[in-house]
C-alpha cells in the first residue's frame, strides 16, 4: 500500500506533474494493470460508491459505466430477454450476474459508454472480463478479481488497460475539501443513506407503486446521487435507460434523457433488430449506424454512408411506426435530483412512458407538476432531499 500514485498527467495533458495521494493514511486503491488518469480515477471512485450502494440497497450485483464523472448507465442483475442480448450484442456469451449487471450498464447506451471507466460491486469473475475484453473502455474499478479474470484483463488494450482494486471496507473522513482556484472549500461528505423510506410520502391521487417501482426508484435515486447536477434518471426493468446530466435547465435534461430512453426502446424495434449488417462490421460501427438511422432528420449525404454497414439500405422507420413502438413502453419510472419547476418535464416524460416520478418537491409549482401527474394517472413520490452533485 502506498499514500501516493504518481500519473501521466491531470485532466489535460498539459496539466503535469499530477497525482492523487492520502493526507492521512494509504490510498485506497491498488493499481493492479496499466496506469490510469486523473479523469480514470475520478470516474472510478465516484462510479466505485454508486455500485456499492446499489449492491448495499438491493443485494443485487451491480454494474455502472461512467464517463467524464457521470453514469451514461447503471444496473443491477435482473434477468435478460433474448431481444436485449441481442441489442446488447451479449447473444453468444454465458453471462453470469455479474456479467448480466454490465452488459445491462453498458448496452442501454453504447455510444456514450465507449471508452467507458466500469465500477463493478462485486467480484469479477471470468465471465464478466470476457464481456469487457471486447469493448472499448479505459479500466474498471472492483473490490477483487478471479486471477484468471484478471488475466483477460491484462491483455486488454496491448496490456495497458487499466485495472483498479478499491479496499471494499475504506470508508472516507466525514469532512471533505476541494481546492479550486486556490480557494479550499469544506463540507460534510455527502454520506447520507438512500433508501425506500424516501418514496413513502406520494403525493399524487394515485397511490400504487409496485415492488418493482421501488427497486427502479432506488436505482434511479442511487444514480442521481453520483450524476453532474442538474440530472434527472429515467429507469426500468432495474437498469437506468435514459440520463441526463450538467445540464442548467430541469426539462432539458428530461429530454435528453427521454431521447436516449427513446433510442434504447427503438433498439428493440424488429426492423432495427434485422438491419442488414456486413458481416465485417464492427460494434462500434454499428452502434455509430443504428444510431445514425434511428434519427428523423438524417441527411442524404449520411444515408449514402450506409452502403458501407448494410448488405442492402433499408427503409427508416415512419414517425407512426416509431410511436406506435415507443406507446408500447410503460411502467418507466423518472427521479430528478432536485424539484421540477414547472409541468413541462412531466408533459416530456409522460412520451417515455413513466408511471412512476419522484422528486424532492419544495417548488412554488408544486401543485401543477402534481396536477399534471394526476392528468397522466402517474403516481409521484416527494422524497424530501435534494441530491446535487458537482
Amino acid at each position: 500500500m502506498t499514500n501516493s500514485l504518481p500519473l501521466r498527467y491531470g485532466t489535460n495533458p498539459q496539466q503535469s506533474p499530477a497525482r492523487v495521494f492520502m493526507r492521512d493514511g494509504d490510498l485506497p486503491i491498488t493499481v493492479l494493470n496499466g496506469s490510469p488518469g486523473y479523469i480514470n480515477l475520478l470516474d472510478a471512485l465516484n462510479a466505485w460508491q454508486l455500485v456499492r450502494e446499489l449492491k448495499n440497497a438491493t443485494g443485487l450485483p451491480a454494474a455502472t459505466s461512467f464517463k467524464h464523472v457521470s453514469p451514461s448507465g447503471a444496473a443491477v442483475a435482473t434477468p435478460l430477454s433474448d431481444v436485449l442480448r441481442k441489442i446488447y450484442f451479449v447473444d453468444d456469451l454465458d453471462l453470469s450476474p455479474l456479467a448480466v449487471a454490465y452488459a445491462r450498464a453498458r448496452g442501454v447506451d453504447r455510444m456514450s459508454s465507449f471508452g467507458d471507466f466500469i465500477a463493478l460491486s462485486d467480484t469479477v469473475d471470468v465471465p464478466t472480463a470476457k464481456l469487457i475484453a471486447r469493448e472499448v473502455s479505459d479500466g474498471v474499478v472492483a473490490p477483487a478479481y478471479e486471477s484468471a479474470a484478471l488475466e483477460i484483463l491484462k491483455k486488454k488494450k496491448q496490456g495497458k488497460y487499466a485495472v483498479v482494486q478499491i479496499d471494499s471496507t475504506y470508508e472516507p473522513a466525514l469532512t471533505e475539501t476541494r481546492d479550486v482556484f486556490g480557494v479550499t472549500f469544506e463540507q460534510q461528505r455527502h454520506d447520507r443513506a438512500l433508501t425506500r423510506a424516501d418514496f413513502t410520502n406520494i403525493v399524487t391521487q394515485k397511490k400504487d407503486l409496485p415492488e418493482s417501482a421501488i427497486r427502479d426508484m432506488l436505482i434511479a435515486w442511487i444514480a442521481l446521487k453520483y450524476t453532474q447536477s442538474n440530472s434527472v434518471c429515467y429507469v426500468t426493468d432495474g437498469q437506468v435507460i435514459g440520463v441526463g446530466a450538467g445540464q442548467q435547465s430541469r426539462v432539458h435534461c428530461v429530454r435528453l434523457a427521454g431521447t436516449k430512453a427513446d433510442l434504447w426502446r427503438l433498439r428493440q424495434h424488429p426492423k432495427i433488430l434485422s438491419l442488414p449488417f456486413k458481416a465485417d462490421i464492427k460494434r462500434p460501427d454499428r452502434d455509430n449506424a443504428i444510431d445514425q438511422f434511428l434519427q428523423p432528420d438524417v441527411t442524404d449525404a449520411e444515408k449514402k454512408n450506409w452502403a458501407n454497414v448494410f448488405t442492402e439500405v433499408p427503409n427508416q422507420l415512419t414517425p407512426e411506426e416509431r410511436r406506435a413502438w415507443l406507446d408500447g413502453m410503460t411502467d418507466v419510472t423518472l427521479g430528478s435530483d432536485a424539484f421540477f419547476p414547472f409541468r413541462d418535464s412531466i408533459d416530456r416524460a409522460v412520451k417515455s412512458g413513466v408511471k412512476y416520478v419522484f422528486e424532492p418537491g419544495g417548488s412554488n409549482r408544486d401543485e401543477d407538476v402534481i396536477a399534471a401527474c394526476d392528468e397522466y394517472g402517474m403516481t409521484m413520490a416527494f422524497t424530501g432531499v435534494r441530491l446535487f452533485h458537482h
